[in-house]
């Protein structure tokens, strides 16, 4: 009754257009009028605060401040330029230009939404001048970008080892090869879409020459994975520590080569704080959530719920992935991570799958709801950048959305995608 109760009082004030983390907050508000009224003002602000309150989560605004600072230093614009030189003289080239700009771009912000607003605005135009529909290209660069949270860094994934006790390094390293599938479908996707539409290439191989000067050139930025990465997984730095570094780096780029004047330091830490603040303060009302619910003992009946399956780890992630497709139709994403991880854990640990294998599934299913009706924040992001109706969007991003769910059947059946490089190089 009581979980009921909480579902039908937060879908009411969402579907009401109040703020998230006032409609969680209202939420457990109810739940504690279940459970005891006069732990409200005890409890309620501890919950909240210590949904907070981990070393680890530092990392996300420092990952969040390297890949704006990395836009406003213009390294992004060589990154581009290296993806438009390799792919670009393809069949269908701007498409796979797109798609591998979000490779590149991944290990930069780890943001989808970011990546969908930066590449939409400059590639959906020389899209529809090779002769893209736009509800194609709109489509491609929202389908792409969910490259961004898989390919480290991810915020998403810091969330999840925050949950979960897992290692950051591991789930980065894990999310590699599943980042690089997603880009290899989608360039698929785009050469039967320019195949079966009769697009012509355009231009030609640039040389190595040509291709070596623009690698050079966008080496700073190519480094910065490398140092997030590598430091983390050779145990050198913590991932805030990580973080810290990758940011000071790109500064420190940034100003010896003149492109990040104060103005321009001054609008990256701004727009940091900002995206930093909505985050956490959705995080911070979804762990005031969990805890009541985990009060309620809703994971050990899931678990009971579940248990007939127990020994099948394939059907195990097929409805823990349904579930979270669903919720993340529905939830910010952020807030559905917060809220399922604690209650899915302790079902895959009883069925033997790694905890690895879970977060890199997890993260994907969520990354998969940003593109998803009615709640998918880079078909809104994409719609905006390419001036198309948002239901039209909505019709024709589906196909988009099934590549994705194609590559995430692919990790449930094939768990060494996921393991073998972390189990590799860890």
């Amino acid at each position: 009754m009581m979980t009921l109760t909480m579902f039908a009082v937060f879908l009411t004030q969402v579907l009401l257009g109040l703020p998230l983390f006032i409609a969680l907050l209202a939420t457990a508000v109810v739940g504690f009028l279940f459970v005891d009224p006069a732990m409200i003002p005890r409890m309620m602000p501890q919950q909240f605060f210590g949904g907070i309150n981990a070393f680890s989560l530092m990392a996300i605004p420092l990952f969040i401040l390297a890949g704006n600072l990395m836009n406003a230093s213009r390294l992004t614009d060589r990154l581009m330029g290296l993806a438009r030189l390799l792919v670009g003289h393809l069949r269908g080239g701007m498409g796979h230009v797109n798609v591998v700009s979000s490779v590149f771009f991944a290990g930069v912000n780890g943001s989808a939404v970011a990546d969908t607003s930066a590449l939409g605005s400059l590639l959906v135009p020389p899209m529809r001048k090779e002769g893209y529909s736009t509800a194609f290209a709109a489509g491609l660069t929202a389908g792409s970008s969910l490259i961004g949270p898989i390919i480290p860094p991810s915020i998403f994934m810091i969330l999840y080892a925050s949950l979960t006790n897992t290692s950051v390094g591991d789930l980065f390293l894990a999310g590699v090869i599943p980042g690089l599938l997603l880009g290899a479908a989608f360039m698929a996707m785009n050469a039967w879409y320019a195949r079966r539409r009769g697009l012509e290439k355009r231009g030609s191989w640039p040389g190595s020459a040509e291709l070596g000067r623009a690698a050079l050139g966008a080496l700073p930025a190519l480094i910065a994975p490398f140092i997030i990465v590598a430091g983390i997984v050779m145990g050198l730095v913590t991932p805030t520590e990580s973080g810290a570094l990758t940011a000071l780096y790109v500064a420190l780029y940034g100003l010896a080569m003149g492109n990040l004047g104060p103005r321009d330091f001054w609008r990256a830490i701004v727009d940091t704080t900002r995206l930093t603040a909505a985050i956490f303060i959705i995080m911070a009302a979804s762990a005031t959530v969990s805890w009541l619910l985990s009060y309620a003992q809703v994971p050990s009946q899931f678990v009971e719920l579940l248990t007939p399956y127990i020994e099948q780890p394939v059907v195990i992630l097929v409805l823990l992935s349904a579930i979270t497709f669903i919720t993340g139709m529905f939830m910010e994403e952020v807030s559905a991570l917060m809220l399922l991880t604690p209650i899915f854990a302790p079902v895959a640990m009883m069925a033997g799958i790694d905890p690895v294998h879970l977060g890199i599934i997890i993260t994907l299913n969520i990354t998969i709801a940003l593109i998803t009706p009615p709640m998918g924040a880079c078909v809104f992001v994409a719609a905006a950048v390419s001036r198309l109706e948002i239901t039209a969007l909505f019709r024709t991003i589906w196909p988009f959305v099934v590549t994705a769910l194609l590559v995430l059947a692919a990790l449930i059946l094939f768990p060494s995608l996921t393991l073998w490089l972390p189990t590799t190089l860890g």
